[in-house]
């Protein structure tokens, strides 16, 4: 049985829309287009016009490939080449070149098995390309609308009294096959859907086994078993379980599906539900009713804890809830476009999640929290002005070996002529070795107000900026201030 992990998608990157077969295209009679060779099956992405004697170099492959044979010299070379590319059918145009489709092409595209459309001359090629722009676009709404729907059943399957086995359930519905919950150890704890033959079953459990509870390990993995599809994907608990789902096909949106799932399910079995949910609500309300920080926080957990700051996601419901699943913690909340999340010492190190970009404090005591929260929301600021994926507070250094009252007083009198937004604007701008860009990104203001501030600091502090030790000294009073 194959079995490949599966790579994060890119970055940004929108959804394709899904393939359409060859045969939804025959099947439009304003097209008149009739199959001369080969299968009606295939799965056309897009569409290319190319007279070029060979347009290999051209060709990404999947493509219904569209010409009119103005160049066409050797049918059995140039069949070669389309099929080498990896096209997925051909459609010929008579007219003007050819009045028929030469049985030289048509011969060579049955030997090779390449679909060849003819494409009459009342049928443009633009005809031809905008219809199949249409049911690519129709078949992407409607896997919009399936990923939608499933969406909402895991969400409603997951607030019944059993949610578990709900959810599976739910999964195992909307992908037609069966979904199955993997123990650490490779035994099944629950599972929902039809029942599929032993062989499925058997290589559905092994691919689970190839992720496992290794840090940094594939968080997905897909392949074949009993004539079926299968794929695995690993919790976020980190208990080492695993999502099993075994189907006859795989559909574009199945993956998206999977991943609601994956998340729902992290949060359902991850370890601090049961009674510990309790301890934390407790915790919480005794916090809001004044109890010191330290004294919640010691209730949660004996530390030290790590405050992170993420603004990203992919804009869905489930985003902040898949971010703390993956950073294994059930503590955030979102303040507009941000994330904060509070991580316990038994979480594993704060690693770059795909989509998101994050701010990670040092870890701190209780009594500290705050600290924290500032050192996480600048850090936060910092990878968004250098475009890093994730930035760790920095802590140490040459200043901890200053007294920190000596230095938070010479600070105070150093900086007295600053406003706080000068001072800000003046820290953010040392930090970013003196970049007006990213200083003005950083800060969301123009970069205009950056060199106005900055001249201004300048001039109240009777400094020259552009002196290195003078930027050092004001650093380490920004930072000790």
């Amino acid at each position: 049985m194959p079995m490949t992990p599966t790579p994060p998608a890119e970055a940004g990157a929108t959804p394709p829309a899904p393939p359409v077969p060859l045969a939804a295209l025959l099947a439009r009679p304003d097209l008149g287009l009739r199959l001369l060779a080969g299968p009606e099956d295939v799965p056309l992405h897009w569409v290319h016009t190319s007279e070029m004697a060979d347009p290999y170099p051209y060709l990404l492959g999947g493509e219904l490939l569209m010409t009119a044979g103005v160049q066409l010299t050797d049918p059995a070379h140039y069949v070669g080449r389309v099929v080498e590319a990896g096209a997925a059918a051909l459609a010929f145009g008579v007219t003007p070149v050819y009045d028929t489709v030469p049985p030289e092409l048509v011969a060579a595209c049955a030997r090779h098995g390449l679909p060849l459309v003819e494409v009459p001359p009342r049928t443009p090629f633009t005809a031809v390309a905008r219809a199949l722009w249409r049911l690519m676009a129709e078949a992407r709404l409607h896997e919009l609308r399936r990923v939608t729907e499933a969406q909402q059943s895991l969400a409603a399957a997951a607030a019944r009294p059993a949610p578990v086995p709900a959810v599976l359930g739910a999964l195992a519905s909307r992908v037609g096959g069966r979904a199955v919950l993997f123990g650490a150890d490779g035994a099944e704890s629950a599972a929902a859907g039809r029942e599929v033959p032993a062989e499925a079953a058997r290589a559905l459990r092994d691919l689970a086994g190839v992720l496992g509870p290794r840090p940094g390990g594939p968080a997905s993995a897909s392949g074949d078993g009993g004539g079926l599809r299968l794929a695995a994907y690993a919790l976020g608990g980190g208990d080492g379980l695993t999502l099993g789902v075994a189907a006859e096909r795989r559909g574009p949106g199945d993956h998206t599906i999977a991943g609601v799932a994956v998340v729902l399910l992290s949060l359902l079995t991850a370890p601090h539900r049961g009674a510990d949910v309790t301890v934390r609500d407790g915790a919480l309300v005794r916090l809001l009713l004044g109890a010191a920080p330290e004294e919640a926080a010691d209730t949660l957990g004996p530390g030290p804890w790590t405050v992170v700051h993420a603004r990203g996601g992919d804009g869905t419901p489930f985003a902040a809830t898949s971010l703390a699943a993956a950073l294994g913690t059930p503590l955030l909340a979102q303040d507009g476009g941000t994330v904060r999340l509070l991580l316990p010492s038994s979480a594993a190190p704060v690693t770059a999640q795909e989509g998101w970009t994050l701010g990670a404090s040092a870890p701190v005591p209780p009594a500290e929290l705050p600290a924290g929260d500032a050192q996480a929301a600048r850090a936060l600021r910092r990878a968004e002005a250098g475009r890093a994926a994730l930035v760790r507070h920095r802590a140490g250094g040459l200043a901890s070996l200053v007294d920190r009252d000596e230095a938070a007083a010479h600070a105070r009198a150093l900086l007295g002529p600053l406003t706080e937004p000068l001072a800000e604007t003046l820290r953010v701008w040392l930090s970013l070795h003196g970049s007006w860009d990213r200083t003005a990104v950083a800060l969301d203001i123009h970069r205009n107000t950056v060199r106005q501030r900055i001249t201004r600091c300048a001039a109240l502090l009777d400094r020259d900026l552009d002196d290195p030790d003078v930027r050092m000294e004001l650093w380490f009073a920004l930072r000790a201030r």
